[in-house]
């Protein structure tokens, strides 16, 4: 397989999936990851949607605790290109698909309130400078909410995910009343939150809120997770999380 421009091959962190990533497109950071491992999901059958999906890290890491049919949309066409030859590559073509397309024009065959999960990393910011912009859009697309607004996300969401069906995200923590207003007004009820700081005594820098379409009120706060020690290197409990083992754990535990 030929790699294209600045491309780069590497490996998904606790698993022995490759992906194509360039940093001057769209590099995944710990936040996809911590969503992947977050999020509730079937473990032997049903369908998952992957919205915003970038070069497809989220649906990569979900085929490795799931068998459930897993979709990825993405509207940027390189993004959406990379992420089927990563497809290939893994030879997940069947168990993952790819969808180039806008989530407030979703095609038909998205079926709606069909989907047991809805994961999305979405853009965190509202606002973007001309500068910005213009210096790389394909970044600005991925961190502003230039096509897509949180309402967009969590109203497609809504109209994806079945009754009963989970909604996951990651977002900043000044967002998380956003979240999860706009959670309830598109009738998804909070259920799961979960915090993640920088470093010990640092404020958190990151949210994970995952919600039932139709479910009945109570939210739980998870144990907040924190990514470095005081050394400057990953926490021993960070690297259980971020390679599969403790998500891994407590997710099978709730089925």
């Amino acid at each position: 397989m030929q790699l294209c421009n600045d491309e780069r091959l590497d490996y998904i962190a606790g698993s022995h999936l490759k992906i194509i990533q360039s940093p001057s497109v769209f590099s995944f950071s710990i936040d996809a990851v911590l969503l992947a491992r977050f999020a509730y999901v079937p473990i032997q059958k049903g369908h998952l949607l992957d919205l915003c999906t970038g070069n497809g890290v989220i649906p990569f890491i979900l085929a490795t605790r799931s068998k459930a049919r897993i979709t990825g949309v993405e509207i940027q066409e390189r993004l959406y290109e990379m992420a089927k030859r990563s497809n290939a590559l893994n030879s997940l073509d069947h168990h993952i698909s790819f969808l180039h397309a806008d989530i407030n024009h979703l095609p038909s065959t998205l079926k709606r309130n069909f989907y047991d999960t809805v994961t999305c990393n979405p853009p965190y910011f509202e606002t973007i400078t001309e500068n910005e912009r213009n210096r790389n859009p394909h970044l600005a697309i991925a961190r502003h909410e230039i096509h897509c607004t949180l309402e967009d996300v969590i109203r497609v969401s809504s109209q994806c995910v079945k009754s009963k069906g989970k909604v996951a995200l990651v977002h900043r923590p000044e967002r998380l009343t956003d979240m999860i207003v706009l959670m309830r007004k598109y009738r998804i009820e909070p259920k799961r939150v979960q915090f993640v700081h920088p470093k010990e005594g640092k404020d958190a820098n990151m949210v994970l809120l995952e919600g039932i379409k139709d479910g009945r009120s109570g939210m739980i706060c998870l144990n907040p997770i924190t990514v470095y020690s005081t050394t400057g290197t990953y926490t021993e409990a960070f690297k259980q999380v971020y390679e599969g083992e403790r998500m891994e754990d407590l997710n099978h535990e709730s089925l």
